[in-house]
């Protein structure tokens, strides 16, 4: 994993974290941060980036593109378009 890729992995992870926690959270988080910093860091991914992960990033499919940065290949469910 690059140093980019872990700082997006640390980044998707804390999302997670911050979604799965909403439902008792008061007040409920600004994900807005999050999801800036996400965006900021799939910009600077390389060309050479793996192009399912650049796709997730570029769907938005979060959890799709954490469970990828983890190696957790098999556990990714194929989406509507197939991947």
């Amino acid at each position: 994993m690059t140093g980019i890729e872990r700082e997006l992995w640390q980044a998707l992870t804390a999302l997670e974290t911050a979604v799965n926690g909403m439902a008792t959270a008061q007040p409920k988080p600004n994900l807005m941060p999050l999801f800036e910093q996400i965006e900021t860091l799939a910009d600077q991914l390389p060309r050479s980036t793996a192009p399912d992960l650049l796709h997730y990033l570029q769907k938005k499919s979060y959890q799709k593109a954490r469970l990828w940065l983890e190696g957790r290949y098999p556990e990714i469910q194929t989406g509507g378009c197939q991947r």
